[in-house]
């Protein structure tokens, strides 16, 4: 079993992007100024010298990294285990997250669906943000616990959230997250596949198991994906 790896980085780095410019521009707030008919002269930030964390720096992850260098931002990662990876200042392990999540700008879940990763982004680590911070999740929805997120963000434990992934999709029309302050729903749109690419990727692996090879994405049990 095989999995499709190398062909969603750009896409997910173009809308981590999207989102991180709109935040330092203040995209939304402008908006509400045009309906309301207000002059909105406030003045944007850059994402020069701001601190990204990204949770998860396996394929995609590291293509959403090499897309932010330019931008000179300072790039933080989570793996399962602490190591040396460029071009990130640090790489650490799943318990050095509340120590990151209190350091950066922007915290960007990638992490896949594993019996470890559930619930990891509870009550206690939303009160380590920094409350400008931003919360990005377009890894698992099963990550986040749901209400929490919005006290979190009721709270002012971090100043929004943008949220691909949910629990449940299409999300239940009573849940907290249509009205939730500061957060932003984009409907699990994320990564649109390109069937041209898949199916690259299919033929270059079907060729590759009929001759015995390595398969690209190939899918270790022990550890879930």
């Amino acid at each position: 079993m095989t999995r499709a790896v190398g062909i969603f980085g750009q896409v997910m780095a173009e809308y981590v992007l999207t989102y991180m410019l709109g935040h330092e521009r203040e995209v939304l707030p402008r908006l509400v100024s045009q309906v309301e008919r207000k002059w909105d002269s406030r003045q944007g930030q850059s994402l020069a010298g701001r601190k990204v964390l990204i949770v998860g720096t396996g394929d995609i992850g590291q293509t959403v990294a090499q897309f932010l260098v330019p931008f000179g931002v300072e790039l933080y990662g989570i793996a399962s285990e602490a190591r040396e990876q460029a071009p990130f200042v640090e790489v650490g392990a799943l318990a050095d997250l509340p120590r990151l999540v209190a350091e950066v700008d922007y915290v960007i879940n990638l992490l896949p669906n594993t019996p470890n990763t559930h619930d990891l982004y509870d009550a206690a680590l939303f009160k380590q943000f920094k409350p400008t911070g931003l919360f990005i999740n377009v890894g698992r929805g099963v990550a986040v616990v749901d209400a929490d997120l919005v006290e979190a963000l009721k709270e002012g434990h971090l100043a929004g959230a943008v949220i691909d992934v949910c629990r449940q999709e299409p999300l239940p029309q009573r849940h907290p997250f249509w009205t939730a302050w500061g957060l932003l729903l984009t409907g699990h749109s994320s990564a649109p596949t390109s069937p041209t690419m898949m199916v690259n990727l299919f033929v270059e692996n079907l060729r590759a198991y009929q001759a015995g090879e390595a398969l690209r994405g190939e899918v270790d049990f022990n550890r879930g994906y």
